[in-house]
């Protein structure tokens, strides 16, 4: 290949993995022209059409398939020698977007970017707090902060903290309705919950209880828009205690009697992983859930 550019594979790895070309420039910050005119260079280099061009989008063909492998080998080397030989393992500069759970991005990491800012002014973060995961090999995060270990791919995790979950209510909605004082109180209570068939991960799927029947009426694929609707009274939600407890509008449920325990786990790639910028997000999520670590196992 004459006058190979490594910036042709650079376009072909964001548009295989997002499948736009917009997405792909925005990800790499150029302007999407610039990616089809890469794309139409690599291909004619290699002689070979590596997307079909579909309404919905740019979909790998035989030859992009093949393609692939090699150029994530490719991508990994490069990231390696920024690392090792390069300047960039030392400079707090550049971006890192962390990928997180609604619940733990909105009420831990975001309150942490003005530390980050003030520490590192030359970083960009992007924080991603979603119902849903961010696909780490696809290089959609360079953080994310997951219900449970990779079981797969070249991912690096530690285990981030455990954390108990509890039943919380407005008192507006306890106060309407019968008392609870036991389990089996519950039943016929409204429930608010996640809806089943969007569930994103089997650790929230907590809502089977043995000996009580209960009706999850209200259901939101979101953490937070399910503990708007517990303030409002809407019902009874399970919520971590980490979040549920700095909200005054809400008392806990039968303490004693109803409570889960679930993990969080930090995972980085592991062709970033030496990275100085990673690194030190990582470091201050790490650092601000040691020092709380009774607010994620405490009772709430």
């Amino acid at each position: 290949m004459a006058e190979f550019d490594w910036n042709d594979l650079r376009a072909f790895l964001a548009v295989a993995r997002t499948g736009r070309l917009a997405a792909a420039a925005s990800r790499l910050a150029v302007d999407h022209t610039t990616i089809g005119r890469r794309i139409a260079a690599l291909e004619a280099r290699l002689g070979a059409q590596l997307f079909d061009r579909t309404p919905g989008g740019h979909v790998l063909t035989v030859h992009g398939e093949r393609l692939l492998p090699t150029a994530e080998a490719m991508e990994t080397l490069a990231i390696r020698a920024a690392g090792e030989l390069g300047q960039a393992d030392q400079a707090l500069t550049g971006t890192v977007r962390i990928g997180a759970p609604e619940g733990f991005g909105s009420y831990v990491i975001a309150p942490l970017m003005a530390e980050l800012a003030d520490r590192h002014p030359d970083l960009e973060i992007q924080l991603v707090a979603m119902a849903g995961s961010l696909n780490l090999s696809k290089r959609e995060a360079d953080i994310s902060v997951a219900l449970s270990p990779p079981r797969e791919g070249r991912l690096v995790s530690r285990k981030l903290t455990d954390y108990r979950l509890g039943l919380y209510a407005a008192p507006a909605y306890l106060d309407a309705r019968p008392p609870i004082l036991k389990r089996t109180d519950m039943s016929g209570h409204r429930f608010i919950g996640y809806i089943d068939e969007l569930l994103y991960a089997p650790e929230l799927d907590y809502m089977q209880a043995p000996d009580v029947e209960v009706r999850v009426r209200l259901q939101s694929s979101n953490l937070i828009a399910q503990l708007q609707a517990a303030l409002a009274g809407a019902g009874l939600c399970v919520l971590p205690n980490f979040i549920a407890a700095r909200e005054p509008g809400l008392v806990r449920v039968l303490p004693e009697a109803v409570g889960l325990e679930r993990s969080l786990w930090l995972v980085t790639h592991a062709d970033l992983k030496r990275l100085a910028r990673i690194r030190a997000v990582t470091s201050l999520i790490v650092e601000a859930v040691r020092k709380d670590r009774s607010r994620f196992l405490g009772d709430g």
